[in-house]
């Protein structure tokens, strides 16, 4: 039996371990000339270990993505605990609140014993609590302004939720911040090298179990052929697309019914937008992510990688992410790279006085389809891993609902399709 998997991402590349184990004839076909997905990687000449062009950390809890590096026998994953934080304008300078521990958060100045009594209930409920229907039912906002109140709301969640889905952030199920709140952990996780090096140790095991991997591979078109599918000429007996559903669809109009195109058509996404900063000195002082809780900055988070990560790996230079979640018509999406830092560049040093305009270094990487909206909409029209034809299948970072996107999940739909198929 012969396999096409679109998309060269930790999803694929983990479908087409576990496919080829179960004695398939595997193929692996990705547009990019690089591996990885989202969680790939860029080396300077400088540096020794790769950076993810989008940041990640693993959880303590990760445990598919853990089980799996152990199955293959990759063992370069350690731990530590960086610190977070959240940043508040105060009348004449910034201010940065710890948010690591609970002893933090009833440190937290502007809010009352109420708040953050209200508050903290809340939040060891949700930790503690299975998934239930009835998040599914109301929005994050107007659960947590129930739950912990309209002054709590307005002081940690408001921004965070507005700077994450722009203008969706009021219909945002509650079922998100559940999913949130249950899976994190202080304890964050990150690969020896980077992302990137397990992601090649992957493509080396593949290519050595005879796995056809082939990057620079646009799958132009699919169609059907009897009872075999044709991409680029070749035919293969089953398909599983790990492409974002956008890209799916419009791959896919000879193959799937129109109303079933027309159902996944309506889930809504945001683009992401990181610019990566190389500096001399770290425009953050210890905290390795900071989210940005004030509505004059433009900016969702900065992310100090080498406050996690030892600048040694990156020639002593200091790596910093500023991130965003934009939508389809923001300015960001257009400008270059050069445009990104000047328009950056005055809230950075009102910030942080460390911040000199002329960095090191600068890079820029857009994602679309990054962010799926988790509204109501999106319960009534997110793919499954069965689609209406017989052995085509889905397993994209869509499916990681009710969690947020990232590399444990897309080992674990890698697995769980390839157990369908």
């Amino acid at each position: 039996m012969r396999i096409a998997i679109l998309g060269g991402g930790i999803t694929g590349l983990t479908t087409a371990y576990y496919l080829n184990k179960k004695g398939y004839k595997v193929s692996v076909f990705e547009k990019e000339n690089n591996l990885g997905g989202l969680a790939s990687g860029f080396k300077t000449s400088t540096w020794n270990w790769y950076l993810e062009r989008t940041y990640h950390h693993l959880f303590s809890n990760d445990s598919d993505i853990l089980n799996f590096a152990k199955e293959i026998g990759f063992n370069d994953i350690y731990f530590q605990s960086p610190l977070t934080a959240s940043l508040y304008k105060e009348i004449n300078n910034y201010r940065i609140i710890p948010v690591d521990t609970p002893q933090d958060f009833l440190k937290i100045p502007y809010l009352n014993l109420v708040d953050k009594l209200r508050a903290g209930l809340t939040v060891v409920f949700l930790k503690l609590s299975p998934f239930l229907k009835v998040y599914e039912k109301n929005s994050a906002e107007v659960f947590l302004k129930k739950t912990m109140g309209e002054r709590v709301w307005d002081i940690l969640w408001r921004e965070l939720f507005r700077k994450k889905f722009g203008e969706y952030a009021g219909i945002i199920l509650t079922s998100f911040i559940w999913a949130r709140i249950k899976k994190r952990t202080k304890s964050l996780g990150y690969i020896k090298g980077g992302f990137q090096e397990l992601i090649n140790y992957l493509h080396k095991l593949l290519v050595g179990q005879q796995v056809n991997v082939s990057t620079n591979f646009e799958v132009k078109e699919i169609s059907k052929k009897g009872e075999k599918y044709l991409i680029n000429n070749q035919l293969f007996d089953a398909v599983v697309s790990t492409l974002p559903t956008p890209i799916m669809i419009r791959l896919t109009k000879n193959v799937f019914p129109e109303a079933y195109l027309k159902r996944i058509s309506k889930i809504k996404y945001l683009s992401a937008v990181n610019l990566i900063l190389e500096t001399d000195k770290p425009l953050i002082d210890k905290t390795y992510w900071l989210n940005v809780c004030d509505k004059n900055i433009p900016i969702m988070c900065l992310v100090q990688h080498t406050n996690f990560i030892n600048k040694k790996n990156y020639g002593n230079k200091h790596l910093l992410y500023v991130a965003n979640y934009v939508g389809d018509n923001d300015k960001l999406l257009k400008m270059s790279k050069e445009e990104i830092l000047n328009f950056y560049a005055p809230y950075l040093k009102k910030i942080s006085p460390n911040y000199q305009p002329l960095t090191t270094s600068y890079y820029l990487f857009k994602a679309p389809f990054a962010q799926p909206i988790f509204d109501k909409e999106f319960i009534k029209n997110k793919p499954e891993f069965i689609t209406p034809q017989k052995n085509f299948y889905i397993a994209n970072l869509d499916m990681t609902y009710p969690y947020d996107r990232g590399t444990n999940f897309a080992v674990k739909l890698g697995k769980k399709v390839a157990e369908l198929v």
